[in-house]
């Protein structure tokens, strides 16, 4: 049986997740896409807490996509928190933002992001990137092993 592939949207600009799903979709990229709009509720889709308790916990994403300014928790934190945890410290992490901040790259990197992108803001730009992420790490990355 093939193992299902998620990636993890966690972004909570509207627009943007509007934008990453319609590249996705253009590039014809059939995996599920989990979007969640806040660090909390990546947390808890990550961890099968709260309203993701029922969530089957041997499926991880293949990679998260992860906002760095996010309401509730910020992205740096989620970040922080998943390399903390066995299970999810392997678990591929794109951070993206729109900030231009060198302090916010050197963190993510310090804090074990596999990759940096900064959000472009033209539209075309835009699906370009998410149809050049998605075709990387749904397709071409060899994601490690599950830590179950």
């Amino acid at each position: 049986m093939t193992k299902k592939k998620v990636l993890l949207l966690v972004d909570d600009n509207p627009d943007d997740v509007e934008l990453a799903m319609l590249a996705f979709e253009d590039s014809k990229i059939a995996n599920e896409i989990v979007v969640a709009r806040d660090g909390a509720e990546a947390l808890d889709f990550l961890f099968c807490t709260g309203a993701f308790a029922d969530r089957d916990p041997t499926i991880l994403p293949e990679v998260v996509l992860l906002d760095i300014n996010l309401p509730k928790v910020d992205g740096l934190e989620v970040l922080r928190r998943l390399r903390a945890n066995p299970k999810t410290k392997r678990l591929p992490v794109v951070l993206l933002t729109s900030s231009n901040e060198e302090r916010d790259l050197i963190r993510g990197y310090d804090l074990g992001a596999n990759s940096f992108i900064r959000k472009p803001v033209d539209f075309t730009q835009f699906t370009d990137a998410a149809r050049a992420l998605g075709l990387y790490w749904l397709v071409l990355n060899h994601a490690p092993p599950s830590q179950n």
